[in-house]
């Protein structure tokens, strides 16, 4: 069978079918829309495309036989379930209206001055816990977790022992030098990253992970750095990447090779066993690891879709995305959606 030809019997079948058709062929397929899930169908192996052909053969000949053979009993049969159908529209018609794109958009910006902070008693713990205990910080993007490696940095300060900040991206590290440069003084702050080496001596740096390690390889063989004598405080910011298979190893070493004296505090949103890695640290290091971990969304997630034409639309017909509980698509997204694929596949048929 020729690729125009599976093309044309593919496109024919609804996007459901192609999704069953996927199962056990295609990785992931639940995520790919009818014209992407074409393309991949195509670049299968020889021996799965075949079976595939054959699947898509036996699937339009049973369509063929059901069109042609219409049986009048049947089609009273099918009359019959009409009042359940009624009751499907029914609860559709019960959904809450879907929201406009300005309900959505509510609320986001810069939001008034506080009158006064009042930090929550999972910070307050983080920073009590630091002075005895490493920490592990795994709590929901915009909870507050920068708070807590604020106040741990200025009680290091106070302590006259120097801070080491690491983010997993020199991008980041950029975007943390300037936030804290700002809050504590350019004086303070120093950035050591592998294209960037500013104010190296200063009680705070900042540097990505892999340039830690190597600090702390440096020390192991000898070549004593100044700045590890008197390092209070290592800060593992997006701590998750200890779970990557290429950059995991980095923020092992980092933690193992880490000075005793010195505190970890470990900021994550996504670890999937943070009372694993917490029970790991208490066995290898010479604190016990304290764990603050918890779920509640301080800054509640919202959903669009953004159409290639410019469009945007809720992606949901509610506005908060609440973990747990079911979605029903907005249907403006879907008459957007079904638009882009009927387009993108129309394309292909016209090349």
């Amino acid at each position: 069978m020729t690729n125009d030809e599976l093309i044309g019997l593919l496109e024919s079948l609804p996007l459901r079918h192609l999704h069953k058709l996927a199962q056990g062929r295609v990785h992931r397929h639940f995520r790919l829309g009818k014209h992407r899930l074409i393309d991949v169908f195509l670049s299968l192996p020889s021996e799965t495309r075949e079976a595939l052909e054959t699947d898509v053969l036996q699937y339009q000949t049973q369509r063929s036989v059901r069109a042609s053979g219409p049986a009048p009993s049947r089609v009273s049969a099918k009359k019959k379930p009409l009042p359940q159908k009624s009751k499907t529209k029914h609860t559709a018609s019960s959904l809450p209206p879907p929201i406009t794109v300005s309900h959505l958009l509510e609320g986001l910006g810069v939001p008034p001055p506080a009158k006064e902070f009042h930090p929550d008693p999972w910070q307050e713990e983080a920073v009590t816990q630091l002075a005895t205990t490493d920490v592990i910080v795994s709590v929901p993007t915009g909870s507050g977790k920068t708070f807590v490696a604020i106040e741990a940095t200025k009680y290091a300060f106070k302590q006259e022992r120097t801070v080491i900040y690491t983010s997993p991206l020199k991008a980041l590290s950029n975007t943390k030098y300037m936030e804290f440069s700002q809050l504590f003084g350019p004086e303070k702050v120093g950035i050591l990253t592998g294209d960037r080496r500013d104010n190296a001596q200063a009680p705070l740096l900042i540097m990505t992970t892999e340039i830690l390690r190597n600090l702390l390889y440096d020390a192991a063989s000898g070549e004593i750095d100044l700045r590890l004598n008197t390092l209070g405080l290592v800060i593992l910011d997006e701590s998750q990447y200890l779970a990557d298979p290429e950059r995991g190893v980095v923020w092992e070493e980092t933690i193992i090779f880490c000075p005793t004296q010195a505190r970890l505090l470990l900021l994550s949103a996504s670890i999937g066993n943070p009372q694993d890695l917490a029970a790991w640290l208490t066995s290898i290091r010479p604190v016990p690891c304290h764990l603050i971990h918890h779920q509640n969304r301080s800054v509640p997630l919202r959903g669009g879709y953004l159409h290639p034409s410019g469009m945007l639309s809720p992606f949901f017909r509610t506005r908060d995305i609440a973990k747990g509980q079911g979605y029903t698509l907005h249907p403006e997204t879907k008459r957007l959606s079904k638009q882009y694929e009927e387009e993108t596949v129309g394309h292909r048929n016209r090349r």
